[in-house]
């Protein structure tokens, strides 16, 4: 098979899809592999490297595009590269369609079939393609607080840790998948005050047994979680329903009775995000204020740590994206269902419900699709 990796486009996106290592990996099974020159230059992945590892260096993304049989990417297609994509051709990459229905129909009317990292499943229902950049977000989101709550970047002017004699921040933190429990680990190295919400009781208890009376766990009850919100000095969304939009959990008029300077870090962001007043950032310009409160809602957070997140997703997605070069997509979601679990758009069909149901539209189920 043809594997083409393009440079990312995205506003401050430095991720590559495949490493020289991976490419490596795939050129000894047969397969040529396409890279764009410069796709990993800014995380130190030389175009040599990648030249060593044996890749075919390509001048522009759309050479990339009309060679590949699969393109690998990190990050949703941007409009130009999905008016790059043709019938018949691979896309494996994060997607996110279900707050985005302009990408849905752009990938709709292209007629490739579009696999998203995020919604590939496991044999225990988790979410391994995911888990990794959940893994970087959750942890990135207590740094970004913590830089967002000094007085100079627009926050309230406090220590996250505090000092003897004053406390320290209060910190609130909306969900206790991947992502709410790498900020629960964070912040308490961090020293804050925390607070975690969550409806699985069972996930609960877990923290509980490790951090002790350093966590406040409780469950996800809509009066108690607008009571701790309006008190905090950080709320961390990290409320995750697989493919879907993100519920919004912070209203409006909770955010307006928030403290002013408190920061709000939503990494739900990608899936619609789960504050009302949310709308997404970039790298370039990460916050807004809405009533006196600072929007932490950067869409590609894992970008700013791109060499990190790079290795730790390609991690993830090599064993997939062998799978999908050795026995092409069809053999390969037959041997794997999980795998086929993450194929949302196939020949001008949708196959993802969780989106149908966000956007409104129809969908065909992947199995129904695959065997006509």
């Amino acid at each position: 098979m043809i594997v083409g990796v393009p440079q990312e486009v995205k506003n401050n996106e430095f991720r590559v899809g495949l490493t020289p290592g991976n490419v490596r990996g795939l050129c000894k099974q047969g397969h040529s592999v396409l890279v764009q020159r410069g796709a990993g230059e800014q995380i130190g992945l030389s175009d040599e490297s990648y030249r060593l590892a044996g890749a075919t260096l390509i001048n522009s993304a759309a050479e990339v595009f009309a060679k590949a049989e699969m393109v690998v990417k990190v990050k949703e297609p941007q409009p130009q590269e999905c008016a790059m994509l043709r019938e018949d051709q691979i896309l494996f990459t994060y997607l996110h369609l279900a707050p985005d229905p302009q990408q849905t129909k752009a990938l709709l009317a292209s007629g490739a079939s579009c696999i998203a990292y995020e919604t590939v499943t496991s044999f225990n229902g988790a979410l391994p393609l995911l888990a990794p950049m959940s893994e970087v977000a959750g942890r990135m989101s207590i740094q970004a607080a913590a830089t967002h709550l000094e007085k100079t970047n627009g926050g309230l002017g406090i220590l996250m840790a505090g000092v003897p004699g004053v406390a320290p921040a209060k910190v609130v933190i909306l969900g206790a998948g991947v992502v709410g429990r790498n900020a629960l680990q964070m912040a308490v190295g961090m020293g804050a005050d925390v607070y975690i919400f969550d409806r699985n009781i069972d996930c609960l208890r877990q923290i509980d047994i490790l951090y002790g009376n350093r966590v406040r766990t409780f469950y996800a009850d809509p009066l108690l979680v607008e009571l701790e919100v309006c008190e905090a000095d950080v709320v961390i969304g990290a409320v995750l329903l697989p493919g879907a939009a993100a519920p919004k959990l912070v209203t409006r008029e909770m955010v307006r009775k928030m403290k002013a300077g408190a920061v709000v870090v939503d990494v739900a962001i990608d899936q619609g995000g789960c504050f009302e007043t949310s709308k997404p950032t970039t790298h370039t310009d990460p916050t807004f204020i809405v009533d006196g409160v600072l929007h932490y809602c950067v869409a590609n957070m894992p970008g700013a740590v791109a060499r990190t997140s790079t290795f730790a997703l390609t991690n993830a997605t090599y064993p997939f994206i062998e799978a999908l070069a050795n026995r092409g997509m069809v053999k390969a979601f037959s041997h794997d269902h999980h795998l086929r679990n993450g194929l949302s758009v196939h020949r001008g069909q949708l196959t993802s419900e969780p989106v149908a149901k966000a956007q409104r539209v129809d969908f065909v189920l992947a199995e129904e699709l695959l065997a006509a």
